[in-house]
Formats: structure tokens, sequence, C-alpha cells
């Protein structure tokens, strides 16, 4: 049986785009992204992927929407007892992992040019990928260790900080001997910010 074959069979197709797609990202960056080019790489009729993607910006909304996903997987298995700041250490520790192995990834999912089409979906998708964090900060307010407010406006600036920080080392311009002390430090000064006010 045939690659072709097997893919439609068994429906994997559209997986198997979006896996390659992802190995070319990493490579190639998003502009080295091609329909027909993955089309070659799974072996596949070059009108192949467009039954599962309209075009490319499509395939990049799968990109993102699959990166969304896992991002909440990672921040499902960053989930640990204990206080707020030990919480928070491992979310933290959790999204700059992530950030740092998967560069091209995130710069996808943070685009602002998602089609028109995927928003509600993609909505759904950011919302489910930072539900841990969000939960977490809410968890801290009603403990009285995180100011009042809306999680989603404090925790950005969490996230702000962490994806700077994933940056710095991805561009070598912070090595990765001194990320556990610098994510400590950043740890740190987020707390700060987040105590409730006297």
């Amino acid at each position: 049986m045939s690659f072709r074959s097997r893919s439609y069979h068994h429906g994997d197709l559209r997986a198997t785009l979006l896996q390659r797609a992802e190995v070319t990202l990493r490579e190639s960056g998003a502009d080295g992204l091609s329909l027909r080019q993955l089309a070659r790489d799974a072996g596949v009729s070059h009108a192949a992927p467009s039954r599962h993607f309209r075009d490319k910006q499509a395939l990049l909304d799968a990109l993102a929407l699959s990166g969304f996903e896992r991002l909440a997987q990672v921040y499902q298995g960053a989930v640990v007892p204990g206080t707020f700041a030990e919480r928070l250490h491992a979310i933290a520790r959790a999204y700059l992992t992530f950030a740092i192995e998967n560069p091209e990834l995130l710069a996808v999912m943070f685009a602002r040019k998602h089609s028109p089409d995927s928003g509600a979906e993609m909505a759904a998708a950011v919302a489910q990928a930072f539900a841990v964090p969000m939960a977490t900060i809410a968890e801290g307010q009603a403990r009285g260790e995180v100011a009042a407010g809306d999680p989603m406006r404090i925790g950005m600036p969490a996230v702000a900080a962490l994806q700077g920080l994933a940056t710095f080392v991805g561009s070598g311009f912070v090595t990765g001997e001194n990320l556990d002390e610098l994510l400590t430090d950043t740890i740190a000064q987020l707390m700060a910010g987040l105590r409730p006010r006297d």
C-alpha cells in the first residue's frame, strides 16, 4: 500500500502535513512554508493539501491552533502543589521551555495575521491554553496573595517578561547556563509587582 492511499484511508494526511509543516517552520521559518512543497514532502499530489488547508494562511492558522493546544498540555503538566510563588515558578518554567524550544511556532501563534475565519476557534484555543495560569492567578487573588483585577491583564506582563527572556536565550544574548538564575530573578520581580498594596 502506498503512502498516499494509507494517508487517505486512515485520515491522517492533515496530521502528517501539520507535522511536516512544523519541521519546515523550524528549519526555514514561515516564509519557507509552501503547500506544494509539503505535498512533495508527504508524497501526495500537489492538490491534496488544499483538501485540508485552503491556502498558506489556513495552514499557519492550523499550526497556531496546534501550538496553543500543545501549550495547554504543557501548562497542565506544570501544575504542582505549593505556594503561589512555587506554582507560578513551575508554570513560568514550563512556558519558558516551550518558548525556547519552539520560537518559530510561537511567532506564528502570536501573529496578528490569523484569518478572520479562525477568530472564534483561535480565541477558544488561546483561552484554553492560558486556563491554568489564569486559574492560578485567580486562586492567588482568592487567598490574598495577588492584587485584585482581571487575571488576564495581570498575567500579560508575566508572559511578556518570559517571552523576552526566551528571546534573549534564543538569540544568544543570554546563555542557557544562567537561565535558572534569571528565571528565579524574573519570578521574584513579578511576585513583587503582583502582591496586593497595603
